[in-house]
Parts: C-alpha cells; sequence; structure tokens
C-alpha cells in the first residue's frame, strides 16, 4: 500500500493536467506544457516538494539523479521542442523564412507530444523524490591513502579489463560499463591530482583523458565528446570552485556550436568509406575553413536544434500511428526488455535486440526498411507505445525511482558519495542520463548493477573498502 508521502508530490503534475483541459486550444496547450517542466524544475531544485540533500554543498553532489541526471535527461526529452516549434512556425532563427501559413495539425500533434513530455517529466521527478533518502547509517568506509593514484589505478584496470573483455564474447557485455567507469575513475583523478599538485600523475591522468577525448571525436557523435569536457569542468567544481563555471561555459557552448558542424562532416566522409582517423580531419577542416564556416554553422546548427537535438519529430510519428493503426504493445516491449538480459551464452536462439527494437520504428514508419540509419525509440516513446498516458507514467516513475535506489546502494556501499555516487554511478548508469529503448535498459542497468557489485566484492576482499566498526 502506499504511503501519504507518495501523494505529496502531486502538484507536479499541475501543468500535465492543464494542458490536457486545454487541448482544443494547441499553441496555448503546448506552452503549458512546455513551460511546466520549467515549473517542475523550480518546485524540484526549491526544495517546497522535499528536502534536498544537505549532507554536502549542492556544486559538490551534482552527479546525484535530482541534479545532473534530471536536467540531462528532462532537458534533452522535454525542453528542446521549442526549436522544432518555431521551426514549424516557419521561422529560422529570428526569421521568417516562409511564406504560407503553416498547417494546424501539426501544432497539435507537437502539443500532444509536449502533454506527454510533461507527464514524463513530473513521473520522474516523482520517482527520484519518492526513493531520494541519504540519511542511511554508514557501514563502509574507503581505506586508501592517496586518492589520485587509487582512481588512477582503478582507471587503468577497468580500461585493460575493458579492452580484453571486448574480445570475449560472452563478457563484452561488461567491456562497455568498465569503459565507462575507466574514463570517470581517470577524470576524478585527473582533478585529484591538481589538488594534490602530483605533477607526475598529472600528466599521465591528461594524457589519459586526451586520449579517451580524441577517442569520442571518432564515435560518429556529439555526446561522448560533450560528457567528456561536462564531466572534467564538474569534477574540478570542488577544487577551484565556482570561478570555473564561465570558463566551461563558453567551453560548452562553443561545442554545442561547433560539434554539428564536425559530426556532420565526420559522418558524410565515414558513409563515404572513410576511416576514423581520415573523417575526423574531414570534421576538423570543416570547423577551421573559414570560407564555409559561417554558412555552414548557420545551416547545420538550426538542423541540429530542430531535428536531432530533439527527438520530437519521430515522437510525432509515434504519435499519429499507435494506437490508430498500430495497436498498443502493452506488456510485449517489457517482456522483450526482459528478455534482452539473458546472456547470449545461456539462449543462443536469443533475438537480435537491435532487430527487436528495430521493428516498431519500421511499423510506425519512422524510418523505412531499407535504410541502413538506426533510429532506436527513446525512453519515453517505449512507454507511450505500451500504453499511452499510464505507460509513460509507470515507465518514468520507475525510472526516477530505480535510479534514485540505485544511487542510495552505491553510497552505501562505498561508503560517501564521492566514491559511490560521483565515481560508480556515473561511471557506471550513464544510459540513465539519456535514456535509450527498453531492451537497451534493461540490459544495460541490470548488468551495470552486477559489475557495481562485483568491484565492491573485490575492494572488500582486498580491504580497500572496510566495515565500519
Amino acid at each position: 500500500m502506499l504511503s501519504k508521502n507518495f501523494f505529496a508530490f502531486l502538484p507536479v503534475y499541475l501543468p500535465f493536467l492543464f494542458s490536457i483541459l486545454l487541448k482544443d486550444l494547441p499553441h496555448v496547450s503546448y506552452f503549458i506544457a512546455w513551460s511546466g517542466s520549467f515549473f517542475i524544475f523550480y518546485m524540484a531544485f526549491s526544495g517546497r516538494l522535499k528536502k534536498l540533500p544537505d549532507d554536502l554543498p549542492v556544486l559538490q553532489q551534482l552527479l546525484r539523479p535530482i541534479f545532473l541526471m534530471h536536467v540531462i535527461f528532462v532537458g534533452y526529452m522535454a525542453c528542446t521542442s521549442i526549436f522544432y516549434y518555431i521551426n514549424s512556425m516557419g521561422y529560422e532563427y529570428f526569421e521568417n523564412v516562409r511564406n504560407t501559413s503553416p498547417n494546424l495539425m501539426i501544432f497539435k500533434d507537437i502539443a500532444n507530444c509536449q502533454r506527454y513530455y510533461v507527464l514524463g517529466h513530473a513521473a520522474l521527478i516523482h520517482g527520484i523524490l519518492f526513493r531520494m533518502d541519504y540519511n542511511f547509517e554508514k557501514k563502509y568506509a574507503l581505506r586508501v591513502s592517496t586518492m589520485s593514484v587509487f582512481l588512477f589505478q582503478l582507471s587503468i584496470v577497468c580500461l585493460a579489463l575493458g579492452l580484453v573483455f571486448e574480445r570475449v564474447g560472452f563478457l563484452n557485455q561488461f567491456s562497455i560499463q568498465l569503459n565507462g567507469l575507466s574514463f570517470v575513475s581517470g577524470t576524478i583523478s585527473l582533478t585529484f591530482a591538481i589538488k594534490e599538485r602530483r605533477n607526475t600523475l598529472i600528466i599521465l591522468t591528461a594524457l589519459l583523458f586526451l586520449g579517451n577525448l580524441l577517442k569520442s571525436t571518432v564515435s560518429g557523435f556529439k555526446e561522448p565528446i560533450i560528457i567528456c569536457v561536462l564531466l572534467l569542468g564538474i569534477f574540478l567544481l570542488p577544487v577551484y570552485g565556482k570561478k570555473i563555471i564561465p570558463f566551461f561555459a563558453v567551453i560548452m557552448i562553443a561545442l554545442f556550436i561547433l560539434l554539428p558542424t564536425f559530426i556532420g562532416a565526420y559522418r558524410s566522409s565515414a558513409y563515404s568509406g572513410g576511416d576514423a582517423t581520415y573523417s575526423r580531419e574531414k570534421g576538423l577542416s570543416a570547423v577551421l575553413d573559414k570560407n564555409n564556416l559561417q554558412r555552414d554553422l548557420q545551416e547545420n546548427y538550426w538542423s541540429f536544434l530542430t531535428n536531432r537535438l530533439s527527438e520530437i519529430d519521430m515522437f510525432i510519428n509515434y504519435t499519429t500511428t499507435t494506437p490508430q493503426f498500430v495497436p498498443y504493445y502493452k506488456y510485449d516491449i517489457v517482456k522483450q526488455g526482459f528478455q534482452s538480459i539473458v546472456p547470449r551464452v545461456i539462449w543462443p536462439e536469443k533475438p537480435v535486440t537491435e532487430d527487436m527494437v528495430m521493428d516498431r520504428v519500421y511499423r510506425a514508419g519512422v524510418i523505412n526498411p531499407a535504410s541502413q540509419v538506426s533510429a532506436k525509440p527513446a525512453y519515453i516513446v517505449d512507454g507511450f507505445l505500451s500504453y499511452g498516458y499510464f505507460g509513460v507514467w509507470v515507465a518514468l516513475l520507475s525510472l526516477g525511482y530505480i535510479s534514485q535506489l540505485i544511487s542510495c546502494k552505491a553510497e552505501m556501499l562505498f561508503g560517501s558519495y564521492f566514491l559511490g555516487t560521483a565515481v560508480m554511478f556515473a561511471g557506471l548508469f550513464q544510459i540513465l542520463w539519456r535514456g535509450n529503448s527498453f531492451e537497451f535498459m534493461f540490459n544495460s542497468v541490470l548488468w551495470s548493477y552486477v559489475t557495481m557489485l562485483i568491484i565492491f566484492r573485490f575492494l572488500r576482499a582486498r580491504a580497500i573498502i572496510d566495515r565500519i566498526n
């Protein structure tokens, strides 16, 4: 039976309810739903719904789910649709480039999707706040003499194991988690080395960070590059304080402006058969070409804002085909999510996860089956495809609750926010920041959790983590 505390967070659903009541006025309904996410942010961060954790200053607990994960997930999911809306109005930046009046139906579709977004945001923060409680008794403590050295060693071990596991079929799953953990622990090691003024370690960890950054540039995606820089900035905050915020803010803005051009040129070269290094050089050339840069930036960045930063265009395809032409999947996607967890070494005939996911993409007509493009449904889309509004509510409420549960568990096992959330949670569970289709989410979260428990057992056996008497 639900506790009374569960219903204390109902005010976050007000924007969704008002947007539903005014759904016959699509522009009004859209803006209520869109601005509703900022109302939810305010309610969550002001402490009006539940007191925020006060065991650390806010700038030293940014990697807890209530902060970074919440902002990234919702910012990407719900807030970025404004550019698509402006584009549908006929504007490019602040200039009207369309002579004809836009079709009213598109705004009904946009408003409909935004209502799902604001419901999902409310459910996510509901789940996070309902489970958020860091006032538990500390059972374990980290026993190391030098934090920077320990984190560097952890990073190197995880990196080496990740490279080995990539080549071993049934262990391949763990390589993803270990590579993520290696990057995060290595980056934090750099910040501790700076704080401790260990010059040799600063050089080693800086080289490790640059290696990860270069690796990110050949991934063909913007997110790994942005995450590299973002995490470095967050980890340096306790060292240098608020004075580094303007510096990293400028870097992040520059990345958001330049990366669409870089990635566009990179992918164009890669699709034409160019290798990773050559394609990266083509991307850099596109950014450095002064003759074409201004034109490319203007075109590529607007295209990025309207079609790639936001996924509302694809969401509209799903909402206009389900349940009108394609019935709700009910529990089918959830069942497939649990199927994806089973290792192929145990179930050799297990369906290919990518094929299961892409089947609903093709059925909704999002892309043509003959296309080589992969366009996986977002997490909220799978919630919608399962049971409409109810499916979105359950999916996002569960995501918030489970994310917060894992963060609390990590801090309990590893003895602190630092090793528990900042290292383990941020290193192993980055998929929670952006989400993915159910099949990939279920698989990644479960095996990341298993990886976390294995690391805990290993550190306990080596007395690196010790029980507090």
